[in-house]
């Protein structure tokens, strides 16, 4: 089974614009397929760093001396490349959302197709698992989580539902997380409705949205001038916050001006929206919500 078949590879790679002796991170490393073409265009004295905080990606890590991976989330990218003698780079490339090899596994608990026990952290190290989430949260919380992240309509409905089943015996397991919502998962839309509560759960766990807030505002600071991000997202709530931050250097309002009312932005966009073809599609179905966007350093 392969680990994970990297998304939009030729053009995600292509938009970092590589520099033989560049200096350049993959902080989504995973199955290692965007890293390896990395180093296949970089020369001798280039430098490659990745980000992996998933535990079984080590088993992925690539022989070659310009390489190295960290067993870290990308939101500590800045204190990491430090640790490691690395202030500036080249480009920045970030391919978001679950890895095939975590989907697949069923003991982790992300992929809809498996019984499994409600756990979806990406590294065995984050102490909250979606069993925490599911039993703990208060229901409040819990309607927040379903409404915001996997923008379902009746959030609230469901988030009532679970804190009563909860009551009777704790949701430990998938099957039993979808048994007690059986009300809301009609035949024909269970899989889509399952896919949107799953996806809430799984960032909230992983707490995503604040992590990729948080590596993107360091991105201005590690990135020489000319450097380029090349980030690809899944869901709308990523992209959205992505291509905020290329226009104007923050999520929310307007781009800061300076004293004579010119827009100060650290970012300008290269190209437009780029999504994968209907034959990459046909080969990897995971592609089909893929969207990368690419950025230059000013």
């Amino acid at each position: 089974m392969e680990y994970h078949n990297p998304v939009l590879l030729k053009e995600a790679v292509d938009g970092l614009h590589v520099k033989d002796d560049g200096i350049y991170v993959d902080v989504t490393f995973g199955g290692g397929g965007h890293s390896r073409e990395i180093l296949a265009r970089l020369g001798e004295r280039g430098r490659l760093i990745a980000f992996d905080q998933d535990e079984d990606a080590a088993g992925n890590a690539i022989d070659d001396e310009r390489f190295l991976l960290i067993g870290e989330n990308f939101r500590f990218i800045k204190r990491f490349l430090k640790f490691n003698g690395i202030v500036k780079v080249d480009g920045i490339l970030g391919d978001f959302g679950v890895s095939s090899h975590q989907f697949d596994i069923p003991e982790r608990g992300f992929s809809t197709r498996f019984d499994a026990e409600l756990d979806m952290r990406m590294s065995q190290q984050n102490p909250v698992s979606a069993f925490e989430v599911v039993n703990n949260y208060e229901e409040a919380a819990l309607r927040n989580v379903l409404s915001v992240y996997g923008e379902l309509r009746n959030a609230g409905a469901i988030a009532k539902t679970i804190v009563q089943q909860r009551a009777e015996a704790p949701i430990k397991t998938t099957e039993g997380l979808k048994q007690a919502l059986k009300k809301f998962l009609p035949q024909h839309k269970e899989h889509k409705i399952l896919a949107q509560i799953y996806q809430a759960i799984r960032i909230e766990v992983n707490q995503e949205v604040q992590v990729l807030k948080e590596f993107l505002m360091q991105t201005a600071e590690i990135l020489n001038t000319g450097g380029r991000l090349s980030l690809i997202s899944y869901h709308s709530l990523e992209d959205r916050l992505v291509k905020r931050f290329i226009r104007s250097g923050k999520f929310e309002g307007e781009p800061e001006k300076d004293f004579y009312g010119n827009i100060n932005v650290p970012f300008k966009k290269v190209g437009g929206l780029i999504m994968p073809s209907a034959e990459e599609i046909k080969v990897n179905n995971r592609a089909r919500s893929a969207k990368l966007r690419i950025a230059e350093k000013l």
